[in-house]
């Protein structure tokens, strides 16, 4: 899930050089000259998504450092080098844990294929793990990791409440992730491995909102040919989480207070209250205060719900976690459908950077499931994402005219888009020719000198102080260029 790579060897020349090379693989670097240092800084530093290791060093070894990898329970991918490639050193790498091997001097592309395969496997295994975490009511704060400070500000808040059952209201727009952030209180407290029961208020229809939450007993309405027990009850000894409490109806509020309260509920038809013990979460996109002074609803509901809120901050708001949430989705998505994407590429990632993400991590998880279906290669790129692209700044999207068949006249629409994505700046100097070629020194020279002459107004004194070569010179290129008249003008 993270992009920082941890690079142990104590050459210092190998760890430059591998540092640079992971820089620019977008990768952020972090060196370790002795196996020790490494060791603690596995344990120190949550985020390490890869380690690239030496296996010939003083002291602890890469070898010893695998096998106290095993000990301590540390799972993070491993890929070793050496400049010694036998067989028998490659099957001890790999029984020691190792994910993948490498010779030095390994190449930039061998090394590049190599990191994202184990990113990839990273990812998809730490989804995997979280999924199964979430399905057994354990999932921790630790898999909320986020690089956002206000996202790690309320992290702070919840671990607090997690700690004691005090009622929880978490507030932001739809799709932030409200239901993950309860699922992690849950997780982290006394309740952890219990009954966690979500209800959507929003989605119940008005006639069955009091049997829904609180249950009834068989015959006692018109279709009711069981017993219910009701989602207070299922929740029982552990935790409720009622989603857009604000679309709850008022005369359903009122039963909903006296069930806080008293600890008790009363199922339709029933002729004795159920005494229930649940920690209470809701969570609402709307203003509950705004709904108060509007009449929609209880004031005396409201404080009993609005004891320890906390809003989640949007998407928009906390863009340092798009590229960490891209690659596990990306991940669980690819392995869901069958596809051998393993990564995304830089240009793509900076564009769903930029884009606002008005559906917040929702929409984003979307996105990424359609551009995983719809991609032909091995990696995601801005063609996979022509609705976002037409939406940022600074990019052109274009599709092509339906061909037309001569014999009909009859135009067919295209099978696949195809999308040409473009900077929109004026300013711009294109360093490739219509045919796709690199352009000449010359041709350069002469758009800059001319772009220079405008942007000074012709003060040629200053256009060659800008461009950094005497009077004489300037005035020499502006006759082999052909550029008299323009610095006239």
């Amino acid at each position: 899930m993270t992009s920082t790579i941890l690079i142990v060897d104590d050459d210092p020349v190998q760890r430059r050089l591998l540092e640079a090379m992971v820089r620019r693989f977008g990768y952020t670097p972090l060196t370790a000259e002795s196996g020790a240092q490494a060791l603690e800084a596995l344990r120190s530093e949550p985020a390490i998504g890869v380690v690239v290791l030496d296996l010939v060093m003083p002291d602890l070894d890469g070898i010893g450092l695998l096998g106290a990898m095993r000990e301590a329970g540390i799972d993070t991918p491993v890929i070793v080098q050496t400049a010694h490639g036998s067989i028998e050193t490659v099957v001890q790498a790999m029984r020691a844990g190792a994910l993948d091997f490498v010779v030095k001097p390994v190449g930039a592309e061998r090394l590049q294929v190599s990191l994202s395969n184990a990113m990839r496997v990273d990812q998809l295994e730490d989804e995997i793990r979280r999924m199964k975490r979430r399905a057994e009511g354990t999932l921790s704060f630790k898999d909320l990791a986020s690089r956002s400070p206000d996202m790690q500000r309320v992290i702070r808040l919840a671990e607090r409440a997690a700690k004691s059952t005090i009622p929880v209201l978490i507030e932001g727009e739809s799709g932030v992730g409200k239901e993950v952030l309860a699922r992690a209180i849950q997780g982290s407290g006394d309740r952890r491995g219990k009954p966690f029961v979500t209800v959507n208020c929003g989605a119940i229809p008005e006639s069955l909102v009091e049997s829904t939450l609180f249950g009834h007993e068989k015959g006692s309405f018109t279709g009711a040919t069981e017993r219910h027990l009701g989602k207070f009850v299922e929740a029982n000894g552990g935790t409720l989480f009622l989603d857009e409490i604000g679309e709850l109806p008022l005369d359903a509020q009122v039963k909903l207070l006296r069930a806080i309260q008293e600890g008790e509920v009363d199922p339709v038809g029933a002729k004795r209250s159920v005494k229930v013990d649940i920690r209470l979460v809701s969570a609402t996109n709307k203003s509950l205060l705004d709904l108060v002074k509007q009449g929609k609803f209880r004031e005396d509901l409201f404080y009993r719900l609005n004891v320890f809120p906390m809003t989640l901050p949007p998407l928009r708001a906390r863009r340092e976690d798009i590229p960490d949430l891209v690659r596990s989705f990306v991940a669980r998505i690819a392995a869901e459908e069958g596809k051998r994407v393993r990564g995304v590429a830089p240009a793509a990632m900076e564009l769903l950077s930029r884009y606002d993400w008005p559906g917040n991590v929702r929409q984003l998880e979307n996105a990424l499931f359609r551009a995983v279906v719809l991609c032909d290669g091995d990696e995601l790129s801005v063609d996979e994402f022509p609705q976002i692209a037409s939406q940022v700044a600074g990019y052109d999207v274009r599709i092509p005219p339906a061909p037309v068949f001569a014999e009909t006249g009859t135009a067919q629409a295209p099978v696949r888009e195809v999308v040409h994505v473009e900077v929109k700046d004026p300013n711009a100097l294109a360093l490739l020719d219509e045919d796709g070629q690199s352009r000449t020194l010359e041709a350069l020279e002469v758009e800059i000198i001319r772009f220079a002459l405008r942007h000074y107004r012709g003060h040629m004194s200053e256009v060659s102080r800008r461009l950094g070569i005497g009077r004489s010179t300037l005035y020499r290129k502006l006759k082999e260029y052909g550029l008299e008249d323009e610095a006239a003008a």
